[in-house]
């Protein structure tokens, strides 16, 4: 085991010396997925307990006891500029929980305008063409219970990713997540997302002569390091306790940490990690109607106005209704900072099947 971390020590920093490390590689992977976990500002890590998990924490899945279940969600950017999308499919094995997902984040239909003017300076608009900027996953999901533990859950994504620029440049990528959940016989419960867990690698390949057009007309040859990005890894920490009011309602909060290994504008920001907290709460009636509110994305930032420091944040809210083993998720959500006017709208819909054969 020394030897192993040692190794691993050594190769992270061997690929740090290298300047191949970016801070906020395959973002899109940290969006997470579900209505119920963003309203709840991503206060599910140790809650989340259906086929959303593997956004969260794939250990989540082995709170499915029967059958099989399949989600799917779409969202909006910045007036529908930019568009999320997410499929899902989770099954009960005899020695644990399988899940597929998908996610794709995507641009489309942006102008292309580098063939306009030709080289007489004559415009031609017939030569504006359009292409899109997305970026794709495939995540594997596997939880199960080790030793046969029933308070212990542990949850692993095998993820592999493709981004695309057009005609300019794609990539390919892979890496893993480690989750796990404790459950406390208090009725706590503790949760961990390692994610990116042994880096995230993506290896880029360039089109030199079309991302030569828009580079002042210069022949674009990166450096062989610029080809290669790496992500490092993110911890996420949270704990939650589910407090019955009556035997209709009850209210289910989580705290937890949001650590980024490198400087940010987090709250706390280090040379070795930077750490930002989030809270979120769900209130249900009779496992029928929820009602969620949340806060996450804390950052200390600076006003272009008054040149002055601020905190800010990204507060969320939805609601969510379920029927049988059919539920209906609505997020809304600030995408911006420092109080900006861009929200975004988050739609899922869960299928149970086991509950539906149940009933």
């Amino acid at each position: 085991m020394k030897k192993y971390l040692l190794f691993m020590f050594s190769l992270l920093f061997g690929m740090a010396q290298s300047q191949i490390i970016r801070k906020y590689s395959n973002e899109f992977l940290n969006i997470g997925a579900g209505a119920r976990g963003l309203a709840m500002g991503g206060a599910v890590i140790s809650n989340q307990d259906d086929v959303y998990s593997p956004m969260w924490n794939p250990a989540g899945m082995m709170a499915i006891e029967r059958d099989w279940q399949g989600a799917a969600m779409h969202a909006e950017y910045f007036e529908s500029i930019a568009k999320y999308d997410y499929l899902a499919y989770a099954k009960v094995l005899e020695t644990g929980v399988f899940g597929v997902s998908v996610v794709r984040l995507g641009v489309d239909n942006i102008l292309n305008t580098t063939q306009l003017i030709d080289t007489e300076g004559n415009i031609d608009y017939d030569k504006i063409t359009k292409f899109s900027q997305s970026d794709y996953a495939a995540i594997l999901s596997y939880a199960f219970n080790p030793a046969g533990n029933p308070k212990l859950d542990v949850g692993i994504n095998a993820k592999i990713v493709y981004r695309n620029v057009g005609k300019f440049a794609s990539g390919y990528g892979f890496g893993f997540d480690v989750g796990a959940i404790y459950k406390a016989d208090n009725g706590w419960r503790y949760g961990g997302m390692l994610r990116d867990a042994t880096t995230t690698v993506n290896f880029w390949s360039i089109n030199q002569k079309e991302l030569s057009t828009v580079v002042n007309g210069e022949e674009f040859n990166p450096a062989p390091k610029d080809k290669m990005e790496l992500t490092m890894p993110k911890l996420n920490v949270g704990a939650s306790k589910k407090f019955d009011f009556s035997s209709n309602i009850y209210v289910l909060p989580e705290a937890g940490l949001n650590i980024d290994f490198a400087r940010t504008a987090a709250l706390v920001s280090t040379d070795f990690a930077s750490i930002t907290p989030y809270a979120g709460a769900e209130l249900g009636y009779q496992k029928m109607i929820f009602v969620r509110l949340g806060v996450n994305r804390f950052q200390s930032i600076t006003d272009i106005e008054d040149l002055k420091r601020k905190v800010s944040f990204q507060p969320s809210a939805g609601i969510g209704i379920r029927y049988r083993g059919l539920t209906l998720d609505y997020a809304i959500t600030n995408s911006g900072i420092g109080g900006s006017n861009f929200y975004s709208n988050f739609f899922s819909l869960k299928l149970d099947m086991g509950e539906f054969r149940n009933d």
